[in-house]
């Protein structure tokens, strides 16, 4: 009788050992797998797959105006599926066509769509 609980208890030692090991290792891959994957040529993933469309929507806005050339004013943006969505009012076709060119550099962008309109105008839906 002795000799089954003692081999019992060193089986349920071996497996609590293995488990906490197997743990372990699985936390050293998980943590230095991110750095194997970080330094490998070409770096980073590309931007449409790291960033999800709200990140990517403030990406751009972000470097769209950052400079006062372009005044936010009443423009919205958003993103769908890496593409940017701009809507409101703009003051001439000079800044709505230079809103499509400076979206269309930011890196993860797929496409945009300009919604925009001059003041006057009926909002564009399509």
């Amino acid at each position: 009788m002795f000799k089954k609980l003692l081999f019992g208890a060193a089986v349920a030692g071996a497996i609590a050992w293995l488990s906490k090991n197997k743990d372990t290792a699985k936390a050293y891959a998980d943590r230095y797998a991110g750095k194997v994957k970080g330094a490998a040529p070409g770096g980073r993933e590309p931007a449409e797959e790291r960033l999800n469309d709200p990140a990517l929507a403030r990406k751009v806005e972000s470097e769209v105006f950052r400079d006062e050339e372009l005044p936010k004013g009443s423009i919205s943006v958003n993103a769908e599926y890496g593409v940017i969505y701009f809507r409101g009012e703009v003051p001439s076709q000079d800044v709505m066509d230079e809103l499509t060119k400076r979206a269309r550099g930011v890196d993860g962008v797929r496409a945009v769509e300009n919604l925009t309109h001059l003041p006057g105008e009926p909002a564009r839906t399509s």
